[in-house]
């Protein structure tokens, strides 16, 4: 699996989100996050229903929030959640609607969504740097933003996609016009740079790490390489303005116990890599562990604690965006994000 096709998603459903956001305007729709276990279930006090919808298939990206569910973490919250996959209308519809408390989403989609008047917001960084970039067969050659010259890029047919390649491709003086880009739908990267393109852009925890299983090499030209602006959050933990606001307390248990489940994967790998395996057995096990070996670390990085987003991470990302004429209007960055029902 391409795992940046969990993207496509989320891009195909802007449009949607347009249309959709008016109906959206009424709507009422350190310590690792350890809290007193006796807020379990008690017979008062019944656990509270709570689903989060992934953006894609499972993989490990969503680790943290399987330990957290299977390690009873939720239960320790007072929460009693349900982890389900998204449908036609897409992750970030089915949270900013109210249809579901929490959703995976990107900080792209989210951006995008503001801008719409969609009342989405992220609450917590899943992974705190940008592991995606644009990969290829080592036997092409494609080792430098200069050198997509004369190639042929295969994605989804989003207007980032070229904006992308456009910006990287600027820091070394070359021309986007001479790169014929070209929409492969799902098609799987493996099958799609040996009959139909050149590269693609990936995550490489996820097919980074199923190429190097299978035994073929290839070349990352990672973005945040050549810009700091797209050093931006994907994938994030994302909920609605009307949960915050009249649901504070559910928010904080959330995180709280999604907090201490990411906690774990960074500290266990190798168990919380088994917990996604037993959880979704039509896994390749052998790419779960290894990409949660590769991934874990990444989680958190070098951010003072799991999931903490900066405003200027957000504000970069947007005037990129911006000045690249995938943004109709500038973000109010400050209320895209928020990083108040973290754990301290």
């Amino acid at each position: 699996m391409n795992q940046k096709k969990a993207g496509q998603l989320s891009w195909r459903i802007v449009a949607a989100m347009l249309v959709f956001v008016l109906a959206l305007a009424g709507c009422g729709g350190g310590n690792n996050g350890e809290q007193p276990k006796e807020q379990e279930g008690s017979a008062d006090k019944p656990l509270e229903k709570v689903q989060v919808v992934l953006d894609w298939t499972p993989n490990t990206n969503h680790t943290g929030i399987y330990v957290a569910r299977d390690k009873g973490f939720f239960k320790e919250q007072g929460l009693d959640v349900e982890i389900i996959q998204p449908g036609q209308s897409g992750a970030d519809q089915m949270v900013a609607s109210g249809n579901v408390q929490f959703g995976v989403s990107y900080q792209e989609s989210v951006t995008m969504a503001r801008i719409a008047g969609v009342p989405l917001v992220s609450i917590a960084a899943v992974i705190q740097h940008n592991t995606s970039g644009f990969a290829s067969p080592l036997a092409k050659g494609i080792d430098s933003p200069e050198k997509f010259e004369g190639k042929t890029y295969g994605g989804w047919g989003a207007p980032v996609e070229e904006a992308v390649i456009q910006s990287l491709m600027q820091e070394k003086g070359a021309d986007v016009s001479k790169v014929n880009i070209m929409s492969i739908g799902d098609s799987d990267f493996f099958t799609a740079v040996k009959r139909d393109i050149d590269f693609a852009w990936i995550y490489y925890a996820w097919t980074g790490v199923e190429a190097e299983l299978r035994g073929e090499k290839i070349n990352m030209v990672y973005l945040t390489d050549y810009s700091d602006k797209l050093d931006y959050y994907t994938p994030v933990i994302a909920t609605n303005e009307t949960m915050i606001k009249d649901k504070p307390e559910v928010v904080k248990a959330f995180t709280a116990a999604v907090s201490k489940g990411y906690q774990y994967a960074i500290s266990n790998p190798d168990d919380a890599a088994e917990i996604l395996i037993k959880a979704e057995p039509d896994l390749n096990a052998e790419l779960v562990r290894a990409s949660q070996k590769w991934l874990s670390s990444k989680y958190q990085d070098d951010a003072p604690r799991w999931g903490e987003q900066k405003l200027s991470v957000w504000e970069n990302y947007a005037t990129w965006m911006y000045e690249h004429k995938l943004l109709e209007k500038e973000l109010e960055a400050e209320k895209a994000f928020t990083n108040e029902f973290l754990p301290e």
